[in-house]
């Protein structure tokens, strides 16, 4: 029987970092061009796919890659207050125990999502950690890590928290798991057909069990 290989999201998915990176994102505005977040608008663009955020948004497409990059080496400094999402840490280490290989895919730094998982004593539960930076292009940096690590993808499940999490999974042809715990809306994540749509940690082992 083929182990399964099952790939979480970072930001949203196990660190509780939303709240941090629209505050962040709300003092980057006049510098990278792009309205800030009112409270009320927050709650629209969690209704939202990552196309229509940009829409939305009106940042140039030319200079989110950079974006992202400043908004990196911000969390740097920040990563070690940051918090698991509750009941994540004990979700992950009973996968481990259950012999499930677990792997992160993120556009956050692999520095920054290794110094939190080490802070937490998350580290060793890991196989390996991808840092990618893309909008549009999920699905390629899904297949590239799948082929680099010679993994099939009808054995892995994929857990993430926003609607490109949905979409890439679906193109790469494999199961996903959409969290309404993190960025986008119970809503806005059904509308993507996932897999599953759980609201606790807790309810992942159960589905990863009977996938």
């Amino acid at each position: 029987m083929t182990q399964k290989v099952i790939i979480f999201d970072f930001d949203g998915t196990i660190a509780d970092t939303v709240d941090a990176l629209v505050t962040l994102a709300n003092r980057l505005a006049l510098e990278f061009g792009y309205v800030q977040i009112t409270p009320n608008e927050l709650a629209l663009l969690r209704n939202l796919t990552s196309r229509e955020i940009i829409k939305y948004s009106g940042i140039s497409l030319f200079r989110i890659p950079f974006l992202v990059k400043k908004v990196k080496s911000e969390l740097k400094d920040k990563i070690k207050d940051f918090q698991p999402i509750p009941g994540m840490k004990e979700v992950l280490t009973e996968l481990k125990n259950q012999d499930f290989r677990l792997g992160i895919i993120t556009s956050n730094s692999q520095e920054n999502v290794t110094e939190f998982l080490n802070c937490h004593d998350l580290g060793y539960l890991f196989e390996f950690i991808h840092s990618g930076v893309t909008i549009f292009g999920k699905t390629t940096i899904i297949n590239n890590v799948l082929r680099q690590r010679q993994i099939k993808s009808q054995s892995v499940i994929y857990v993430g928290d926003e609607t490109r999490d949905i979409e890439a999974s679906k193109k790469a042809n494999i199961k996903v798991i959409a969290v309404t715990w993190g960025f986008n809306s119970a809503e806005a994540l059904l509308k993507q057909k996932p897999d599953f749509l759980i609201d606790h940690p807790s309810e992942l082992l159960q589905i990863i069990k009977n996938c």
